[in-house]
């Protein structure tokens, strides 16, 4: 009844997973894994999409409150050529979310992949992810503008014609995203994200909102596995997840 359910791997190599995964400091694919574990390439596939789930499902239920600042963004798609941000074809939309304290320092975070950046999907969102007292503040797109009726208050910052970057309000934001592009692209060379984002979204959120206490991620992500229901490969690779 748990993730290790039919597993024939010995659990010190699930263990040793759990370390890896969870210490690096940049993501780590499974052909990295498989090296490091001394397993086939589908077995270390499995075993990293197992782990990405226990963290998705143990992150579905957060919601962030206070001062929350969001942006949607696109990843994936080719490199080179086409349109830049919204209105990217071949991309893969997801929404980033900050909760900052009082002195503007970052505290959880949230990344959600979106099917699209209308209003009706958007609202959907703020009422899973974002507690009903909470200050959200978003650049001036519209759909953003309608999801901010489902909070206390809303602000929004006109951007155009600067770039977010040059705001301060959306510093956080725009460095997770950043940091989380680059991990992406510079770890999953041949990554689906249009099939697989969600699990990496939650694997990026996961460890950020546990960045301050690392030794004890280990455990916690033991913790999180025993909780998780048995997921096979079959199922994992339709690239659903439960939280979703």
């Amino acid at each position: 009844g748990t993730l290790f359910e039919n597993s024939k791997l010995p659990l010190t190599k699930w263990f040793q997973a759990m370390y890896l995964v969870s210490q690096n400091k940049n993501n780590l694919s499974a052909l990295s894994l498989k090296r490091h574990l001394g397993v086939c390439y589908r077995t270390a596939w499995r075993l990293k999409h197992k782990l990405l789930e226990a963290m998705a499902e143990r992150e579905s239920g957060r919601r962030l409150t206070g001062v929350v600042v969001a942006d949607d963004a696109v990843v994936g798609g080719k490199r080179c050529g086409g349109k830049r941000g919204r209105g990217a074809e071949g991309k893969a939309v997801f929404i980033a979310a900050v909760e900052v304290d009082d002195d503007g320092h970052p505290q959880h975070v949230r990344f959600d992949p979106l099917p699209d950046r209308k209003g009706d999907t958007l609202r959907a969102w703020v009422r899973k992810a974002l507690d009903p007292d909470t200050h959200l503040v978003t650049d001036a797109f519209a759909s953003l503008g309608c999801a901010g009726a489902q909070v206390a208050a809303y602000g929004a910052i006109v951007v155009s014609p600067r770039k977010s970057s040059e705001i301060d309000a959306f510093r956080w934001v725009n460095t997770v995203i950043s940091n989380l592009k680059t991990a992406i692209r510079g770890t999953y060379h041949h990554v689906n994200v249009h099939k697989y984002l969600a699990r990496y979204l939650a694997e990026a959120q996961y460890r950020l909102n546990r960045r301050f206490d690392l030794p004890s991620l280990v455990g916690r992500l033991l913790h999180a596995t025993v909780r998780t229901p048995p997921s096979p490969e079959k199922w994992l690779r339709t690239g659903a997840v439960r939280s979703a």
